[in-house]
């Protein structure tokens, strides 16, 4: 049976490449001595690899910004970009609290045009400098029409990897399995899409508005295409914030692919504990909408889209005064979004109160 989805993607044929692929990392975890690279965290669901190299744990990830590109090769712009390339890589390593510290990057084009190349290299500076990276490595390959996109002008796919390591002030890493039940969950609101789920946003736009749905307007001031491609927040410098105040943090949740119910799942498992989310920050107007235009239901929204929760902490509940004061002070939004419980579930509360479930 194919299971298919509104997107046009099989979401259980990419799990099981997704799975095979892990499965013949794993025969390469004992190539390496045990104190010099040894993975850590290998069969454990983690957003990043956390490896040892003797008394240091460092942790590296690789992601992409995927088909939210089309956007920018729509509208001509280019320099937000790198904020979602960082955000996919540096949010993925700070979910086991390590500090990212540097990010290489290979963008695939079809021919080069350097003012395009520039204005992406200056976004990608800028969203190093906001997390505290550097840049320091990367490729570029001229791939001919081995890549496409939309318009005349350079196509292009753009991914990364980034290091990061376990700062001193963390004796382990947070994985989930000091979450305890009635830890409290907390949502970090999002500006937007982020970058997932662009493949839905683009069949539902397409459908509704033809081929060129980015000029549609969407308020007064603003078309669909320039609203769409609303950077994502990078969430790394609160995190870091909250390790380095030393916050009782015992899990992180990027919401990415996968939406709320399953990367929640990912921390909880380890532990076998499951939660309540009632208090959800509300989705953004633009993922209302495309429900309404894609007629789609509330659950294929919230399994593609962050829903306007772009990150889920947990923590003890004497932790959460801390964390909304030094919320305040980076300019986070966060709010007390559910608790966790001694059940097999995670029972989540849409936006207009109906209740979605997900088994641990």
């Amino acid at each position: 049976m194919v299971n298919k989805t509104p997107s046009g993607l099989d979401i259980k044929k990419g799990d099981d490449c997704s799975a095979n692929a892990f499965s013949w990392a794993k025969t390469t975890f004992k190539n390496r001595p045990q104190d010099q690279g040894n993975i850590i965290l290998g069969d454990k669901k983690s957003y990043s690899s956390l490896l040892r190299f003797g008394n240091e744990k460092i942790g590296i990830t690789s992601d992409g910004i995927g088909t939210k590109i089309e956007l920018a090769e729509r509208l001509q712009k280019y320099d937000t970009l790198g904020f979602d390339l960082v955000a996919m890589v540096a949010d993925d390593l700070v979910t086991v609290g390590l500090e990212p510290t540097s990010l290489s990057n290979i963008l695939d084009v079809d021919h080069l045009d350097q003012t395009i190349i520039n204005s992406l290299m200056q976004g990608l500076a800028a969203a190093c400098a906001y997390a505290n990276i550097s840049m320091t490595g990367g490729e570029i390959a001229e791939l001919g029409n081995r890549v496409g996109g939309y318009g005349n002008q350079m196509h292009f796919n753009w991914a990364a990897t980034a290091i990061g390591v376990l700062p001193p002030s963390l004796s382990q890493a947070i994985d989930g399995t000091q979450i305890e039940k009635d830890h409290v969950v907390l949502a970090l609101q999002s500006d937007g899409f982020r970058s997932n789920g662009f493949s839905l946003v683009r069949k539902v736009m397409q459908a509704a508005f033809g081929d060129e749905w980015h000029q549609v307007t969407y308020n007064k001031t603003t078309t669909w295409g320039e609203k769409l491609l609303t950077p994502s927040k990078i969430y790394t410098p609160f995190i870091q914030a909250l390790v380095q105040s030393k916050i009782e943090l015992t899990g992180v949740a990027h919401i990415t692919g996968g939406g709320i119910l399953q990367n929640l799942n990912r921390i909880l498992e380890p532990n076998q504990k499951g939660a309540v989310l009632n208090n959800l920050f509300a989705p953004h107007d633009t993922m209302q909408q495309l429900i309404d235009i894609g007629n789609l239901t509330e659950k294929e929204a919230y399994l593609y889209w962050n829903m306007g929760n772009g990150m889920l902490l947990v923590a003890p509940k004497n932790q959460v005064a801390d964390i909304k004061k030094i919320a305040v002070q980076q300019h986070y939004k966060v709010q007390v979004a559910g608790v966790v419980t001694d059940q097999s579930t995670i029972d989540l509360q849409t936006y207009t109160g109906q209740y979605l479930q997900a088994n641990i």
